[in-house]
């Protein structure tokens, strides 16, 4: 069956298996998705993922993680832009979310980067999701 919104299928098998418990999710690879999970690491939002292979079937394997009480890390993950109704902003508009506490998501000219670091390059673009 196809996705007519890949990214946000994606945002929805994480939001899913960390408030499920999981360990892990297996989430089919392209290179938005691979840039996304890479700034959700660096923020520390997933403990780490790696691309594995099994029978010809590559896929981006999320290490989610949990703080001390087995409570998730991620609180929320929220697509901002869908395919039929795109969402831009300039870099002195870019919102904030949770009032700097969590992490805008921004597809820029200059590639994938949060919120903070697209007002600190001074470059707009179209709002992924936010993540807090």
């Amino acid at each position: 069956m196809s996705v007519s919104d890949p990214v946000a299928d994606m945002l929805t098998k994480i939001r899913n298996a960390s408030s499920a418990k999981f360990e892990k999710v297996d989430i089919d690879p392209s290179k938005i998705k691979l840039e996304i999970i890479k700034i959700l690491k660096n923020e520390g939002f997933v403990k780490n993922f790696k691309k594995v292979t099994q029978d010809d079937n590559s896929v981006i394997r999320v290490f989610l993680k949990y703080d001390e009480k087995e409570n998730a890390i991620i609180h929320g993950i929220q697509s901002i832009s869908t395919p039929g109704r795109r969402v831009y902003t300039g870099y002195r508009d870019m919102p904030r979310v949770l009032n700097g506490f969590g992490t805008l998501i921004v597809s820029t000219s200059t590639g994938v980067t949060t919120g903070k670091k697209a007002t600190l390059n001074k470059v707009g673009g179209e709002i992924i999701c936010k993540v807090w």
